[in-house]
Parts: structure tokens; sequence; C-alpha cells
């Protein structure tokens, strides 16, 4: 019997009206945003569901706003599975699922992470760009190759790889890939997510985070600074921390969570970024996009087919 893994999605998947569908249709998902509303002292859920769009865009809000989002759909959901991972951000939707993290101290968490990352370089010096068929060691080399400070810091799939730093090494790190035969397009991002220009937003994250409960998770969560499994609350803490300014190797956590027996992956939140980039690590795996009670019966017959039931 295959194991089923919960994976969230990050920054980038937020659009106005996520959650919605889960807000009218499950007292759980409404309890949820309630919960987040509370915890910020403002109406996130109308964020969320009404935007407006460039408001919804600013970090600071998106990061909660994208959270509360998956983990409404997972309450609505009340499904079972093995063990969970999240891109980025999604990593704290993770740990909530898991119980490593209660969802108010999560939500005002990310809500710090998202102001720390922005304050860490002023806007406009910093920027990330995504690379397609591009592979590793071009992009590296590339990277090295250009004056100033550009570096790999999402390795999502074989063919997709994002790079940040300052805005002109970005820029020139594409256009001498782009001559190389990859495409590379700038991301509609306010800053160099992933890179080593996140070091003092990682310095005041920990602060932050030193002061929060954490609980041992209920179950592995797959981390995306090692793209291994963690079982306890100071390996939690360690891996949030540090995957502030260090590369998401995504492609990796994937494949380690099917060495371990994965054969269905349920994308737990807005959009279906993660469903895209699981076809193209592996065709074979099962997967599944959950955005609103609409996909849950989809959902459920997939879990009780990997279950034997």
């Amino acid at each position: 019997m295959g194991k089923v893994a919960f994976v969230f999605p990050g920054q980038g998947s937020q659009k106005v009206g996520m959650g919605r569908e889960a807000f009218e249709a499950s007292g759980a998902a409404r309890r949820v945003f309630e919960e987040a509303d509370e915890a910020l002292g403002e109406r996130l859920s109308q964020l969320c569901f009404e935007g407006p769009e460039d408001a919804l865009r600013l970090t600071s809000n998106t990061q909660p706003a994208v959270l509360t989002a998956s983990i409404a759909v997972l309450r609505a959901l009340d499904a079972s599975f093995d063990l969970v991972a999240g891109h980025s951000l999604g990593e704290y939707s993770a740990h909530v699922a898991a119980g490593t993290l209660r969802l108010a101290d999560a939500v005002r968490l990310v809500r710090k992470r998202g102001e720390h990352m922005q304050e860490a370089v002023p806007y406009g010096e910093g920027s990330m760009a995504a690379v397609l068929k591009a592979d590793r060691g071009l992009v590296e080399r590339i990277c090295a190759e250009v004056p100033g400070l550009v570096e790999a810091v999402n390795y999502n799939s074989p063919q997709q790889i994002v790079i940040a730093g300052e805005t002109s090494a970005v820029s020139e790190a594409g256009t001498k890939l782009k001559a190389a035969g990859a495409r590379a397009s700038t991301l509609p991002v306010s800053a160099p997510f992933h890179s080593s220009l996140m070091e003092p937003a990682e310095l005041r994250l920990r602060a932050d985070i030193e002061q929060i409960a954490f609980s041992d998770p209920r179950v592995p969560v797959y981390v995306n600074v090692d793209a291994k499994p963690i079982r306890d609350s100071a390996s939690a803490k360690d891996a949030l921390i540090r995957q502030v300014s260090r590369p998401v190797l995504w492609e990796a956590t994937v494949r380690k969570m099917i060495d371990d027996g994965v054969s269905l992956f349920v994308e737990v939140g807005p959009g279906r970024v993660l469903s895209g980039l699981l076809v193209r690590i592996d065709k074979r795996a099962g997967r599944v996009s959950v955005q609103g009670p609409s996909d849950f019966a989809a959902a459920k017959d997939a879990i009780a087919e990997v279950r034997g039931g």
C-alpha cells in the first residue's frame, strides 16, 4: 500500500477568491478564517475573498493569506495523510497540518516573515527570474560568472530553476542563459527570496521563531532546505530559519518522498503549481489538486484507492 503526501503551495499561488468556496461550505473552514482574522487583528478573510489584487500581492499579506486559505481547505477536506511538505512558505502550512504549529502562531509568524524578507533588500534592488530548459550545471556556472550576486534559489524540476539576487546580476545572468539556449523570464516579486541577500531577514525571523512554542509533528515533514523528513520540534524550527536564505530543493524533496513510498500527492490550497511541477519530476506519481469542495470527491476517491479501499 502506497503512502499519501499532502503538499502545500507557496507565494505565487495566491488569487482573489481563494478559500471562499470552502468558507461558504464548511464550518471548519470558516473557523480557520475567523482564527486568522483574530490573530492578525484585521479582515484577512476579506482580502482573500475580495482583494484588491495589488494588496493581496504584497508579501506581508500574501504569506498569511495563502497559508490561511490552504489550511481552510485542509480542514474542510478532513482526510488522512501519511506525510507532508510545502514549497517555501508552504512549509508553514505543512507544519500546521502536522500539528507542529498552531494556526494563529503560524499566521503571525508568516506575516513577520514577509515583512522581514521585504525589508532585507530595498525595493527594486533585488529580483528573481525563472529559467527553463537549462540544466543545473549551466545555471550555476553562469550565476558564478556574472558580476554581482545572483544564485540558483529554487530547484523546482529538472527543467525549471529560479535564480535570485541583485537586479542587475539577475538580468545579466538571464541574458547569458538565453544566449546559451535557455528561456528566462523575470518574476513579479518584490524581493530576491531564498538568496543570501535574505540573511538579515533570517536573523530577525530566528528571534521570532524562538519565541513560539513548537510541538513534535504528528507525521514526518519533508523540509525544503535538506530535502529530508524531520520528526521533532527543534529540527522544524531550524529548517524554517535556514530556508529563508537558502535554496528550495523541491525536486529533491519530491524524489525523496517517492523513494520513501509516496504514490499519491494531494496539493492542498490555491493554484495547481505543485501538480504541474510533479508531472515534470515524475509522470508516474499520482496527483490531485484540491482548491475547494468541488475537488473533494476526486481527492477522497484517489486517497481511498491508495489505501486499498
